[in-house]
């Protein structure tokens, strides 16, 4: 079998192709698309937490800033986009190696090195923005539904709460991550939705890069929030734990764990994930600014209030299309509960590895509930906390917003510390942070903190 298998190679690689009889020209095809096919596969299986993080980054949260921003500002906002793909990489990709190299989450290795201060610092920040977070997206993903469906709003938050619980806790690891994996999807909805549109391409990628910026109070608002909605702290918690969880399922866990030493091949699959789910994170939000600011903007709508007018942004884009309103709330709809779906769980999540390893509770969705009751506890009282935030009325379009706010002012005390972490010997060994992860870990706590105090400057100038 082997030798018919090199010499179809050898045939499909040579220039003679066409003269060989028929039969085995058609081998020759079906053996290449099966080669390919397996390449895919291989491909498709090294994607993981990387990917996973990647499209939690474009939560509902995510979906209203970049709105939000497209209609406030039009393209003048694209401009960040590119300056935050490196950071954003840099980042995600030291998290990742951090739960490698130590086979321990973020908080545990904070709580192992840094002493307990630092480590409930780190802790109730993460916390703190996960249910404003969750509250946001739950209500977010209900008022999407409300677009089709005539039912009360908390009662449809209830529901996907319940929903996100009961996968979490009784859905095992393998089959939860391929589910996270596939709705991750549905963030296609915005990047074939401005394709299908006849935009003017030259005049968006002029905007993305070689446009001047334009810095005022609420521009500066806007700015901290694409930042922080993409730069999130949840991410650096859930990736690094999700590393972990990886080497588990793959019984891997003790050459990570135990001894620090990671293979070359482990660690550039790493890069890979991290590589393809950071950009399509990045490229799916620059996206949703670009559908919004050829839109909303171009119609005098500067300000997004409901989830309606959301998805009115999108009905000029599928104009041709029949019945272009239906159209329009699907696809937004998708977007939205598609990515809460996926979000939901990953910020309970990420709340639960930092309060588990902090105290010190056998974590991790690769074991059974009850094995880890803790763990999964914590998860159904981050949802369901955050969950009671909308019962306070708050309009889900501006607190998603707000969210990415927070989360923003929230990331850069987190940033310094991965830094830290990052390029700690004691902690890392050899595999502490080269000289460009250095620079673009460094670049975004710099970056954040700068955008930090200009919200706050314009804020008492305003």
């Amino acid at each position: 079998m082997k030798n018919t298998a090199t010499n179809l190679s050898s045939a499909a690689g040579n220039g003679n192709r066409k003269r060989l009889p028929k039969a085995e020209r058609i081998a020759i095809s079906l053996y290449k698309r099966t080669l390919n096919r397996k390449r895919f596969g291989r491909f498709l299986r090294i994607l993981g937490p990387g990917l996973v993080t990647g499209a939690a980054d474009d939560d509902p949260s995510g979906i209203a800033t970049y709105s939000q921003a497209g209609a406030m500002n039009g393209f003048g906002l694209l401009w960040a986009f590119p300056l935050m793909y490196p950071l954003l990489l840099g980042v995600q990709e030291s998290c990742s190696r951090i739960g490698a190299v130590t086979g321990k989450g973020l908080a545990a290795v904070i709580k192992e090195y840094y002493g307990r201060r630092i480590l409930l610092f780190a802790v109730l920040l993460v916390v703190s923005a996960n249910a404003v977070n969750i509250g946001a997206d739950l209500g977010a993903m209900a008022e999407a539904t409300r677009l089709f469906v005539d039912l009360p709003q908390i009662f449809l938050a209830v529901l996907y709460a319940a929903i996100v619980v009961l996968l979490v806790v009784f859905v095992n690891y393998r089959t939860y991550a391929r589910i996270l994996k596939w709705l991750a999807l549905s963030l296609l909805a915005y990047p074939l939705t401005a394709f299908m549109a006849g935009l003017d391409w030259a005049q968006v990628l002029r905007s993305t890069f070689l446009s001047v910026p334009r810095l005022d109070a609420e521009t500066m608002y806007i700015l901290v929030g694409i930042i922080g909605t993409t730069v999130s702290p949840y991410l650096f918690f859930w990736d690094t734990s999700e590393v972990v969880e990886e080497e588990i399922a793959k019984h891997n866990r003790a050459s990570i764990g135990r001894d620090p030493k990671p293979t070359a091949r482990f660690l550039r699959n790493l890069r890979i994930d991290n590589l393809v789910g950071m950009t399509a994170a990045n490229l799916t939000a620059w996206f949703i600014v670009v559908a919004c600011a050829s839109t909303l903007h171009l119609a005098g709508v500067t300000e997004i209030g409901t989830a309606a007018e959301a998805a009115r942004a999108l009905e000029p884009m599928v104009d041709g299309f029949p019945h272009a309103g239906l159209v329009a709330k699907l696809v937004f709809s998708i977007g939205i509960v598609g990515t809460g779906l996926l979000a939901v769980p990953v910020l309970a999540g990420s709340s639960s590895y930092a309060i588990s390893e902090a105290f010190g509770w056998k974590e991790g969705l690769s074991r059974k509930f009850r094995n880890a009751r803790g763990f999964y506890a914590v998860i159904a009282v981050a949802t369901f906390v955050g969950l009671a935030l909308n019962l306070f009325g708050v309009d889900p379009i501006k607190a998603l917003v707000f969210t990415a706010v927070f989360n923003g002012i929230a990331a850069v005390p987190l940033l310094f510390l991965i830094v830290r972490i990052g390029n700690d010997a004691a902690i890392m060994g050899d595999y502490r942070n080269g000289r460009w992860s250095n620079l673009s870990v460094r670049l975004a706590a710099a970056t954040m903190t700068v955008a930090v105090i200009g919200l706050f400057v314009s804020m008492l100038v305003r």
